[in-house]
């Protein structure tokens, strides 16, 4: 089976980033941006003001025959906020949205398909997007696997570390 690109914005890309690190199946893990309106390549900063319309998301390639694509978006959905609008945690603005970028019409129905089954789990909405694949800009080296480079800087003690502490309660077996 060829591999398969999926890309996810979960809030914060540092955080879904360290996530996917670890899951079987998936290979090169790349922070950036997707989904504003803003001409350009956007920078950090940019983003971080909320006005391009860009989402921090992620993008990276899996081998469908380790983990299937609703497998990817199970793990993804139960570990950040889906219901959430336009926040993670402190983080606040719409380049922190749960958003899926599907790539083919396949990953479009995959997607709805495990929303509609995880919503009875979730006690209010699932407000995470699900749009076309627009053009991804990769951020800046600084950006890029940043909890393995960062482990001791607090915002990594104080939210990426609970997540994984978590993804690995949930998703052993799914683990590197």
């Amino acid at each position: 089976m060829t591999k398969q690109l999926a890309t996810l914005g979960g809030g914060c890309f540092w955080c879904t980033e360290a996530i996917f690190q670890k899951i079987k199946g998936v290979e090169k893990v790349v922070s950036g941006y997707a989904g504003g309106t803003a001409p350009g390549k956007p920078t950090y900063r940019e983003i971080c003001s909320g006005l391009t319309g860009h989402a921090e998301v992620i993008q990276f390639m899996f081998d469908p025959a380790i983990i299937s694509y609703a497998e990817i978006i199970t793990i993804f959905m139960t570990t950040h906020d889906p219901t959430s609008l336009n926040r993670q945690g402190a983080d606040v603005g719409t380049q922190y949205r749960s958003v899926i970028f599907y790539h083919n019409s396949e990953q479009k129905e995959i997607a709805t398909e495990v929303i509609q089954q995880l919503q009875t789990y979730f006690e209010e909405t699932i407000v995470t997007e699900i749009s076309e694949i627009p053009t991804f800009y990769e951020a800046t080296e600084d950006h890029q696997d940043y909890y393995n480079q960062n482990r001791q800087q607090g915002y990594c003690n104080f939210v990426i570390t609970p997540k994984l502490s978590r993804l690995r309660k949930l998703y052993a077996d799914k683990l590197k």
